[in-house]
Parts: structure tokens; sequence; C-alpha cells
């Protein structure tokens, strides 16, 4: 736990090897810093919970975004894999319809799910729909967080510099 007296509102927390570092501003109380320790363990958690995920747990989760936002495609918007990789820096993922493979940017591990399903939703329906047409877009957009979506890796892209393209 660090007290901090410059800081006013926020909370972080990061490892420093095995320990968990919480930096809190000076004035918070201490039911308020037992409050604040509790929900950044949660989150770290959750993070680490999140970076384990694994190719097959994409692949489980994409059959089911293909089942619930695809289903009149049952066979074309299948993938034949789909997997984490660590060379993409200018794309949140990448789609190959002729070998129906999906590659998602291990930078996207760390999202929240409904970002993380936004990105997979995308690559599965280019195995539908190749290009970025307006027939492509109308199916991204039957998800209801597309668009929130767009705007957290906008946010991300801009925040670190960038230029990460929509595939």
């Amino acid at each position: 736990m660090r007290r901090s007296q410059r800081r006013r509102r926020t909370v972080s927390a990061y490892r420093d090897g095995e320990r968990v570092v919480v930096l809190i501003p000076a004035q918070f109380s201490r039911a308020e810093e037992r409050e604040w320790v509790d929900r950044m363990l949660e989150r770290l958690a959750s993070r680490d919970q999140r970076a384990r995920r694994g190719d097959a747990d994409l692949q489980a989760r994409a059959v089911r975004l293909a089942m619930r936002y695809l289903h009149e495609y049952p066979g074309a918007a299948r993938p034949s894999s789909v997997r984490w990789v660590n060379n993409q820096n200018g794309r949140w993922g990448s789609c190959t319809p002729a070998d129906r493979t999906i590659r998602l940017s291990h930078r996207v591990q760390d999202m929240p799910d409904w970002v993380l399903d936004y990105v997979l939703l995308h690559e599965l329906t280019h195995l539908v729909v190749p290009s970025h047409n307006s027939a492509f877009w109308d199916l991204v957009s039957r998800y209801p967080r597309a668009e929130r979506a767009r705007g957290f890796l906008e946010g991300v892209s801009a925040a670190a510099g960038l230029d990460m393209s929509d595939d």
C-alpha cells in the first residue's frame, strides 16, 4: 500500500514480482483503503484470468459468437482455427478466409470481454464477407456493443500512439 499526497481520486495497482502494490490518495480513510485494496485485487485477478485464456478458449468463444450473431451462415462462419499471436503490431486481428484461420493480437488478451468479442466477431464476419463492404458492417453491427468496442480500440490506439487498423 502506498499513499500519495499528490494523488486525489485515482487508485491503481500493479504487480512488483510476487507483491501487489496499490496506490491510493493519502486522504483515504482506513475503510476506503480496505475497500479499494479488495477492489484492486479483484481487478488484477480478473486481468490474470483473461491473460490465461488459451487458444482452445478462443476457439470455443468464436463458435458461440458465430452461433449467436451469424447463425444463418452455420458452415461459413466456422473457423478452422483461432489463436493468439504476438506478431501483430498494426492490427487487432486478422482472418484468412482461404484457410479459415483467425489470429488475434496478444494486445487484446487483457481487454474487457466485450471488446474481445467484438474483435473476434469482426474476424468471424470476414469468413462470410471477406471485404469491408456494407454487408460486412451490417453483420458486425448485430453485436450490441460494436460501436462502443470500436471507440475503446480507437482510444487504446490513440493513447499508445499506435496506428491500428480494423484488421
